[in-house]
């Protein structure tokens, strides 16, 4: 079992700061499903976290704030039949969702001015569109 989770870059979190509830998962599985607790649900304190730095905290609050129940991140996992197997999932979509979260933003996009042999182009193909068309019609519209 793994002791620390990698998110992204130097940021890890470890095994101290998850805490764990298990549940009988519904689905399939039969009468082991009735006698079994094989969900996970896996929670995260994002907003008292000394494992995430300051910045990446306050950007995965901000980008994680539809899913925080008062700053802890909460995630279920119940899609297999061994809670071995669910408890790597959960792990697994937790990096995924904090390394997305903490992300650097996209760099902005510069806009860059449309040459002016592209737009006189562009005009002389509509001009020419334009008077085949006015060719085919009839005189009497």
């Amino acid at each position: 079992m793994p002791d620390t989770i990698h998110v992204r870059g130097s940021v890890s979190i470890p095994e101290s700061e998850l805490s764990w509830r298990f549940s009988r998962s519904s689905g399939p599985g039969g009468q082991h499903v009735n006698t079994s607790a094989t969900a996970a649900e896996l929670s995260f304190d994002v907003a008292n976290s000394p494992s995430l730095p300051e910045p990446l905290r306050q950007r995965a609050l901000e980008r994680l704030h539809g899913r925080l129940v008062r700053g802890v991140l909460s995630i279920r996992a119940e899609e297999y039949r061994s809670q071995q197997r669910n408890r790597d999932a959960a792990r697994e979509r937790l990096a995924a969702l904090l390394s997305e979260a903490i992300a650097p933003p996209p760099k902005k996009r510069i806009p860059k001015k449309i040459p002016r042999g592209l737009n006189e182009r562009r005009l002389a193909d509509k001009k020419r569109r334009s008077d085949v068309k006015r060719q085919r019609r009839s005189r009497w519209d």
